[in-house]
């Protein structure tokens, strides 16, 4: 079994709003050959307002890659210890009870990673496995929750602890102004979570038990979603093509309910759906021919925060434990999309023991 309890977010205390967002644009690019089309695909996104780890001011310069990978080690460490002693403290849980360690995070590079931080700092286990992502973008969150099922199915008596660290303020390029990543500068936000899954419930627990996990890799679609690597630091690169991406994953998604539900997407009681943007929220709610009112969750997230990237199944996950609605034997699905076009999904059963 694995039951994935209540998820710990963490924002940083600045914000921006969207239309600050755009006036900042504006004064870094004030002759921007495209700039009505750039302002119209910017209100177009449906984010009101994110979190950033530095203030706007901040952001918007580079004071060099050195400084905010530095930043990053610093500020992710901090807040990931933060989250990861309250996820324990809120189940009662202390860091020996923790076998496996999962930190995914895209917007950062250390060596060791934070997983090994986490450990010596907090004290865990000096046997507790270590399983850091880098490279999975969006879909990390997803894919640690269905990896720790496959690791929980093997050891049945085990825990495991999920962190997401993402600041991707820290990508800011300000010399970039291809149109696609000024829409991204306006799209993504930063948050830092936390998340222990169960392999052997406890009376009084409550959570999401996964019961069914797969996988999905469109090949030859390298460039949709991609880094370029330069000396100014992570250069994030997004192809419209992943913008239609959704309808080749579309019916692996129904075969998948279908297979271990019997039942049709919009029969499930809940839907965990990452946020990429609008239009992949769009594009699910079409090819999946779902009732607009179960991705309200997901869209809520991405007006609220933007897109926290690895975070936002958390994020989503997180407000069915806060509108407490969830039914003991509710039936669900989770969905996540990254670089690759990867998608990673899983089905299961909502318990309150």
């Amino acid at each position: 079994m694995s039951l994935v309890t209540k998820p710990v977010m963490m924002f940083p205390e600045h914000q921006i709003y969207q239309e600050e967002m755009i006036d900042v644009l504006k004064d870094l690019f004030p002759y921007h050959p495209k700039w009505d089309t750039v302002e119209r695909m910017i209100r177009n996104t449906e984010v009101d307002r994110r979190s950033l780890l530095s203030p706007i001011n901040q952001v918007v310069t580079h004071p060099g890659f050195e400084y905010r990978n530095k930043l990053y080690k610093d500020e992710g460490l901090k807040m990931a210890s933060e989250a990861t002693q309250k996820a324990l403290s809120d189940h009662k849980m202390k860091p020996e009870d923790i076998d496996l360690l999962i930190v995914v995070s895209c917007t950062g590079f250390l060596m060791p990673s934070l997983t090994s931080y986490l450990i010596s700092d907090l004290n865990f286990k000096p046997n507790t496995k270590q399983l850091p992502v880098v490279q999975l973008g969006c879909v990390a969150g997803a894919w640690a929750l269905n990896r720790a099922h496959e690791y929980l199915k093997a050891y049945e008596d085990h825990n495991v602890l999920l962190v997401s660290v993402e600041f991707s303020s820290l990508l800011f390029q300000p010399e970039d102004n291809k149109i696609s990543s000024l829409i991204s500068n306006c799209l993504f936000g930063d948050a830092v979570s936390a998340c222990i899954i169960k392999g052997s419930p406890e009376e009084g627990d409550e959570g999401y038990l996964i019961e069914g996990i797969d996988s999905y890799l469109k090949k030859d679609s390298d460039h949709y979603i991609k880094y370029d690597v330069k000396s100014t630091g992570f250069h994030f690169g997004l192809d419209k093509d992943v913008m239609h991406s959704i309808k080749d994953v579309a019916p692996i998604m129904k075969d998948f309910i279908k297979k271990d539900f019997s039942k049709d997407v919009n029969d499930l009681d809940f839907h965990i759906f990452h946020t990429g943007g609008r239009k992949i929220l769009d594009e699910l709610v079409s090819n999946l021919d779902l009732v607009e009112e179960n991705v309200t969750k997901s869209r809520n997230s991405l007006r609220n925060h933007g897109n926290i990237a690895s975070g936002v199944i958390l994020d989503v996950l997180n407000d069915e434990f806060v509108a407490d609605t969830r039914k003991h034997g509710d039936k669900g699905i989770m969905a996540a999309f990254g670089p690759g076009f990867t998608a990673e999904i899983n089905c299961g059963t909502w318990i309150r023991n």
